[in-house]
């Protein structure tokens, strides 16, 4: 029986005295790629703050397992790139090594095997010569790429990313999503990305849930994502089509 990482069970969310999202249930087994879309507005962000425990649900509960010997489940967190500093005066490594800063705990330095850690994980995203660089000079692709590396040297069991995309012309896009297909593939990771991006979720997600206005609709991809649910969650006219056994959103 597949293990079970996240479960969401009659979960409602919000801020302040406002609902954002209600009783939404779903589960997220080990290994997944998950994806999370839906309207920008429509609880995207909301949802995944609630899967971080960055936001406590109003009601219902948020299962996280166990999945080492009782040890917590550990996340990596990609934000969306604007929501990062910039003018960061710090080179790609210093960064990376952030990742590591829960682990250690507070008043303690990064120690040689932390900067191993964070070595491999910019290793991992294939920016070995760029670790002493300055990460304010990197390209926009460049920088989502620093930021995958410091969710990893947090050595987590799961990448959960936000927009992870945003901004890229269609070669970075490309890149960036078989990077995070190979971390899945490689280090076993479970994925969670949510994204406005349709054709996203169409190449790469496992399982989908569409936040709409609604409430939230949950299944295997191919099930969500086809003409006559997007016409009616998005009020566009919109085709489904499958070329080279690939799904396209046109």
């Amino acid at each position: 029986m597949t293990e079970r990482l996240l479960e969401l069970r009659h979960v409602s969310l919000g801020y302040g005295n406002r609902i954002v999202l209600q009783d939404v249930n779903l589960c997220i087994p080990a290994g997944d790629f998950f994806g999370l879309v839906g309207p920008n507005g429509a609880g995207k962000t909301t949802l995944l703050r609630g899967f971080l425990g960055i936001l406590r649900p109003r009601a219902g509960t948020i299962l996280r397992g166990r999945p080492l010997h009782g040890a917590g489940l550990v996340f990596g967190y990609v934000p969306q790139e604007q929501q990062v500093d910039p003018m960061f005066p710090l080179s790609v490594l210093e960064v990376v090594l952030m990742g590591r800063y829960k682990k250690l705990g507070p008043g303690r330095r990064p120690g040689v095997a932390d900067r191993s850690v964070a070595i491999d994980s910019i290793r991992h995203v294939g920016l070995d010569s760029l670790a002493q660089a300055s990460f304010q000079e990197l390209s926009g692709g460049q920088k989502q790429r620093v930021l995958i590396a410091r969710a990893l040297a947090a050595e987590p069991h799961v990448l959960v990313l936000d927009e992870p995309t945003s901004g890229m012309d269609v070669a970075a896009e490309k890149h960036l999503m078989q990077l995070i297909k190979r971390l899945h593939e490689t280090e076993r990771l479970t994925i969670i990305v949510a994204t406005h991006n349709l054709n996203v979720v169409a190449q790469y997600t496992h399982h989908l849930a569409m936040v709409t206005p609604t409430g939230l609709l949950v299944g295997d991809t191919a099930t969500i994502l086809t003409t006559q649910v997007l016409r009616q969650v998005y009020q566009i006219d919109v085709t489904v089509q499958e070329i080279d056994g690939k799904r396209f959103i046109l």
